[in-house]
C-alpha cells in the first residue's frame, strides 16, 4: 500500500451501537493512516457523520428490533440492502467495513462479493454464531475476509466452526472503565443507609413491556422479604422513559428513573445489585463489580427459536467467564417468586454474593488487550488487511 495513496472506505453500520463503534474506528484511521488522504462512504447515524460520513439514507430507516418490526420493514429494508450494495459497487471502494446488525449487513456485503470479488470485506462484531446458527460462520468465510471479535472466546469459536480468520479486538466497553467503576468510597454507605438496587429492564420497548410486570412484583416481595432497607433506581433510554415512568406508577416500591449515559454510569458506580434484561449490560454491571440476576421473557414466536440456541448461557458475563455465576430466569422461569428469591441474597454479604464479585475479579484478565485500546487494534488489523491485499494485485 503505498504511503500516500488516497484510500476509500465504506463502512456501513445497521444500528445506533454500530454508529458508535464506526465513528470510534474512522477517528482511529484517520490517526493511523492519516486523514487528508482517507475518504469515507456507507452508512451511518449521527456519531459517523460527526466524524465525516454522508450516510447514503438515515440510519433509522433500517435500525428496527425485534421479528415482528423487521417483518413489517421487510420491503423497505430489502430495498435499502439493493441501494447500498448498488452504492458500494458504482464507488469500488478500497474496503468495505460491515458493522454488526448482521441481518442487513451481511445481505450487502454478500451482494458485494459476488459483483466486486476485489473488494476487501471486513466484519466488525461477530454474530452469535456460538449461540445458534452456527453453520453461518462457515457461510461467511465466502464473503468476510477478516472479522474483529468484541469477545475472548469468539476467534476459537470462529476457529472451531470453520469461521473466517478473527482477532479479538476488545469490547469498547474496555475503553470506559473509568467511568463504569465507582471511585473509593463511592459504593460505600453511611450506617442505617438503603441498599442501592438497580432495576433495568431494556433498552428495547418489547423488553419493557414484558418485563415491567414482573420486575414491578419482585419488588414488592423483596419488600416483604428483604431484612434490609432498599431503594431502587432505573436508568432508563430516553426513547423509553415515558413508558418506564408510567409503567412503574403502578409499582409499590416507586423508583428513582434516571436518563443520560451519565447519571447511567453514576448509579452503577454506587449501586449494589441488579435485576436486569439479558443483553451488553450484563458485562456493564459484570466490569463495573455489580452482583446480579439476568432475566428476559420473548414472544409466543421467538419462544420456538430457544430449542436453537446452543450457548450454555445467555449472559455475556458468563459466557466470558465460561461459568454460569449470574442466575438467569428466562421465559416461564421469569415470574415475581423467583426473581425475588433470586435477588435476595445479593442484597447482604452471602455466598452467592461474594461468588459474584470473586467471578467479576477474573474479568479484566480475561479481556484485557495490552496496551492497544479496541478502536486502535480495529484500526490497525483493517490497514494490515489492506495493505494485504494491496500487496497481491
Amino acid at each position: 500500500m503505498a504511503e500516500n495513496k488516497p484510500l476509500t472506505i465504506w463502512i456501513v453500520s445497521g444500528e445506533e451501537s454500530g454508529d458508535q463503534l464506526g465513528a470510534k474506528l474512522m477517528r482511529s484511521l484517520k490517526a493511523r493512516l492519516g486523514a487528508g488522504r482517507l475518504r469515507f462512504g456507507g452508512v451511518g447515524g449521527y456519531a459517523m457523520a460527526k466524524e465525516g460520513l454522508v450516510s447514503l439514507f438515515p440510519l433509522e430507516d433500517i435500525a428496527v428490533m425485534g421479528f415482528s418490526a423487521v417483518i413489517a420493514r421487510l420491503p423497505s429494508i430489502l430495498r435499502r440492502i439493493r441501494m447500498t450494495a448498488d452504492a458500494v459497487v458504482a464507488a469500488k471502494p478500497d474496503m468495505l467495513v460491515i458493522i454488526d446488525s448482521p441481518d442487513f449487513t451481511h445481505r450487502v456485503a454478500q451482494a458485494v462479493r459476488r459483483r466486486a470479488p476485489e473488494i476487501p470485506i471486513v466484519d466488525y462484531v461477530s454474530p452469535s454464531v456460538w449461540a445458534w446458527r452456527p453453520g453461518r460462520a462457515k457461510k461467511m468465510r465466502a464473503y468476510v475476509d477478516h472479522l474483529l471479535a468484541l469477545l475472548p472466546f469468539e476467534p476459537e469459536a470462529h476457529r472451531r466452526l470453520g469461521g473466517p480468520p478473527t482477532t479479538y479486538v476488545g469490547h469498547p466497553l474496555i475503553e470506559r472503565l473509568a467511568e463504569i467503576r465507582p471511585a473509593q468510597g463511592e459504593r460505600n454507605h453511611a450506617p442505617g443507609e438503603p441498599i442501592r438496587l438497580l432495576v433495568l429492564p431494556g433498552s428495547r420497548r418489547s423488553e419493557v413491556s414484558r418485563l415491567m410486570e414482573p420486575f414491578g412484583e419482585a419488588l414488592s416481595l423483596l419488600k416483604e422479604r428483604s431484612p434490609h432497607p432498599f431503594e431502587v433506581t432505573i436508568p432508563a433510554v430516553p426513547h423509553l422513559a415515558g413508558e418506564i415512568r408510567a409503567r412503574a406508577e403502578s409499582w409499590s416500591v416507586k423508583p428513582r428513573i434516571v436518563e443520560g449515559e451519565a447519571a447511567k454510569w453514576a448509579a452503577f458506580r454506587q449501586a449494589d445489585a441488579a435485576l436486569a434484561a439479558s443483553g451488553t449490560v450484563t458485562l456493564e454491571l459484570g466490569l463495573s463489580g455489580v452482583p446480579m440476576v439476568v432475566a428476559y421473557r420473548v414472544s409466543k414466536i421467538e419462544e420456538v427459536l430457544k430449542y436453537l440456541i446452543k450457548a450454555p448461557s445467555i449472559v455475556l458475563t458468563n459466557l466470558v467467564l465460561a461459568e454460569n455465576v449470574i442466575p438467569e430466569l428466562i421465559q416461564w422461569d421469569c415470574t415475581p417468586e423467583k426473581l425475588a428469591d433470586a435477588v435476595l441474597p445479593l442484597l447482604s454479604d452471602t455466598p452467592e454474593r461474594q461468588r459474584q464479585l470473586e467471578a467479576f475479579r477474573k474479568l479484566d484478565g480475561l479481556m484485557q488487550i495490552g496496551d492497544e485500546v479496541p478502536s486502535e487494534r480495529s484500526a490497525r488489523i483493517v490497514a494490515e488487511v489492506l495493505a494485504a491485499r494491496s500487496a497481491q494485485v
